[in-house]
């Protein structure tokens, strides 16, 4: 794994620290036609060429440049002020996908080990995507189910979950939230639960004094406590079955 680490570093130091926004801006503005365009190409086949630091590796190189080129090319011709944050992340997953490509061709052992692992822990594997996907949006759902009977009697004061707040804020807070909870319980830090909870409190404590409203308190209350009872719910589920 050290050839992928050391080419997953290389692809931070040329695409965030060697790339100025001036550099990021000209590649916008001339598109195929910026030098800028090829020479961060270049510095990236340059620095993975030089962390690797083994002569063998100059195919390997020239390939992290061929790719990253084409990928950059793609995401300069189609993005658009509409999608240029879902081709930011795509950029990304396709370099790692091509970073991961070369590391396999380089160290092709490595693709066994891999695949043994995955099918030895298949079931490990498979029980934590779908714990994973639960405490999305089916978690949200249920939740929303669970609280929609105290809906009706916060109507008067609007609904918390849109006034003055971000489009599915809370929808997103509530999933990563659960996320988080899982990942504490899996991995044994319980106490993180704690602290968790108790930062969000701190960050709801002033909404909810100056709505001056008991039902609205009760109400996020209640969602919260329910929110971090399913997910650590699923934590502990998820710890005994594999117990």
């Amino acid at each position: 794994m050290t050839l992928f680490i050391q080419l997953l570093l290389a692809h931070l130091i040329g695409d965030f620290i060697l790339q100025p926004t001036f550099m990021v801006v000209h590649k916008q503005q001339r598109k195929l036609r910026s030098h800028w365009l090829y020479i961060h190409c270049i510095i990236h086949g340059l620095v993975s060429f030089a962390l690797v630091a083994d002569p063998a590796f100059w195919m390997g190189a020239l390939a992290i440049m061929a790719s990253h080129l084409i990928i950059d090319a793609a995401k300069l011709i189609f993005t658009t002020s509409n999608n240029e944050r879902n081709w930011f992340f795509a950029d990304q997953l396709l370099h790692i996908a091509a970073i991961a490509v070369v590391f396999l061709c380089f160290q092709p052992e490595t693709k066994e080990e891999i695949r043994s692992w995955l099918w030895v822990h298949k079931d490990l594997n498979l029980l934590l995507v779908f714990c994973a996907l639960f405490l999305t949006t089916p978690a949200s759902i249920i939740i929303k189910v669970i609280i929609s009977r105290w809906a009706p009697m916060i109507s008067r004061i609007g609904n918390p979950a849109e006034d003055d707040s971000l489009l599915s804020a809370g929808k997103y807070i509530g999933m990563l939230e659960r996320l988080f909870v899982f990942g504490f319980i899996i991995s044994g830090h319980f106490e993180a639960t704690g602290f968790l909870l108790a930062a969000k409190s701190i960050f709801r404590f002033g909404d909810l004094r100056n709505s001056g409203d008991r039902k609205l308190t009760e109400y996020v209350l209640i969602g919260t406590l329910v929110s971090f009872g399913i997910a650590m719910l699923t934590g502990i589920l998820f710890l005994e079955l594999l117990s």
